[in-house]
């Protein structure tokens, strides 16, 4: 069975991958299983109370398909748990790992965007990483793929949704008119 693991943190942003993870686990019958840095249940930044399965450092990637860290106000602060093992691991091990929103930022901090295309928040909120990648940044709203990673502003939880389940190998018709149907409300004027 395919299974991915959700990396959260306090006042996680809970809109980031909700869709992803209920496309996942309701419509491909993907097990979806939630980590915190320790382990102890998190609180979103809109008060939505998860109790993980899993603590960061419990992850096996060779147990998982993707390894996907949820943007969160934490990863811009000195308080960011240090996921750089665990990203490393899933990344050797050609596992998908993905970032959204802040969550960009656990990717650069490991390494992982100095030498592929990718995108975040925008081009400042990378720089104090130590990454090396600021020549591959494509400022764009949407989702990024580069063979298995992907990064997205946090704006682009569609995209960010359909560039994690392409590099699973799950694109397909239904994927694309689904996608379609999210994207419109954003063609429509209001």
């Amino acid at each position: 069975m395919t299974t991915i693991v959700t990396i959260l943190t306090p006042n996680y942003a809970d809109w980031e991958t909700a869709l992803l993870n209920a496309a996942a686990r309701s419509y491909y019958g993907i097990q979806t299983l939630f980590a915190s840095p320790d382990g102890e249940e998190v609180v979103s930044s809109g008060g939505l109370r998860v109790m993980p399965q899993l603590a960061v450092a419990d992850i096996d990637v060779s147990t998982v398909d993707a390894v996907l860290v949820n943007g969160g106000s934490i990863w811009s602060t000195p308080a960011a748990p240090d996921v750089n093992v665990v990203l490393k691991s899933a990344a050797a091990a050609g596992k998908t790992v993905g970032g959204i929103c802040d969550g960009v930022i656990a990717l650069a901090r490991a390494g992982l965007l100095d030498d592929i295309d990718h995108t975040a928040n925008g081009p400042e909120s990378l720089p104090d990483t130590g990454y090396k990648g600021v020549a591959r940044y494509r400022d764009q709203p949407q989702a990024v793929l580069a063979g298995k990673i992907v990064t997205a502003p946090g704006t682009a939880p569609v995209s960010f949704m359909g560039a994690v389940f392409e590099s699973l190998g799950l694109r397909n018709n239904d994927l694309d008119f689904y996608l379609g149907l999210y994207g419109a409300e954003h063609h429509a004027k209001v």
